[in-house]
């Protein structure tokens, strides 16, 4: 299980929009106005918690924390990525990533009765039963389904579960057995990457479910990965030097550093 600790987690987020990162509990947020998005930063101040993923649908930032405390908010919410309201009554899991996709918010859990749950609006959720009670650690939307990653699952190789509409579930035994960390699409690819492994950690799929192995540039953390401007990029949280914490594809099969 990959804990979840109030230290940075960036998420390269190759789009138009401002993205939003956390570090020690305090949102940091792109201005409105007057420098171009993602390069000027201003600290906010949300409600405690650890908060380690966001994302961005309909209008509305939600965020998700693994905090299992009893009576402590696991999602906050905000129209402008300044303001952020607290939402109670939500499963008590460790929630490690949430997405938006086909109308519908949805976060996956490494831990806890429920590993996942969805909302229309990030504020009223509801438990949905996972494809197994697998360490979900990353979830990601495309293709017109959604697909989750384990960072572990030991007994087993179901490593990817996927779902048509993030209500209902199927996971599926896969040969990779690495410990996954994140999962993106792009170009008509799901492509995910791991912090285990010998010259593989990464996987490619057409549809979610028959995964190729492919080979990474270097063994690395490979923590995150996204897709934007025609190329995926992939960050690790270690490397002797600053090249060796990024690699790149235009296709997510062959890397570069």
């Amino acid at each position: 299980m990959r804990a979840l600790t109030p230290r940075l987690h960036i998420r390269l987020l190759l789009v138009s929009l401002a993205a939003v990162a956390t570090i020690a509990g305090v949102v940091l947020s792109p201005p409105s106005a007057g420098a171009a998005a993602g390069t000027t930063w201003v600290s906010q101040s949300p409600p405690d918690g650890l908060w380690s993923q966001v994302t961005y649908g309909n209008g509305l930032f939600v965020a998700i924390s693994g905090d299992t405390s009893p009576g402590q908010p696991r999602v906050m919410t905000s129209p402008d990525g300044t303001n952020w309201t607290a939402q109670y009554g939500t499963p008590q899991s460790g929630w490690t990533d949430v997405v938006y996709g086909n109308g519908l918010f949805v976060a996956v859990a490494s831990a806890g009765t429920d590993r996942v749950m969805t909302s229309p609006d990030g504020v009223t959720w509801t438990a949905r039963t996972a494809g197994s009670a697998n360490s979900w650690v990353a979830v990601t939307y495309g293709g017109g389904q959604f697909v989750a990653v384990s960072a572990e699952n030991p007994g087993t190789q179901e490593r990817v579960m996927t779902s048509p509409d993030g209500i209902t579930w199927t996971s599926y035994d896969i040969t990779q057995t690495n410990f996954w960390d994140d999962v993106t699409y792009g170009n008509g690819l799901y492509v995910a990457v791991a912090h285990s492994g010998t010259g593989d950690r990464v996987m490619t799929s057409p549809d979610g479910i028959t995964w190729t192995s492919r080979a990474s540039e270097g063994d690395g953390n490979w923590r995150r990965v996204a897709y934007g401007n025609g190329r995926f990029v992939a960050v690790s949280d270690n490397g002797v030097t600053s090249t060796q914490k990024a690699m790149t594809s235009p296709d997510g099969i062959t890397w570069t550093l």
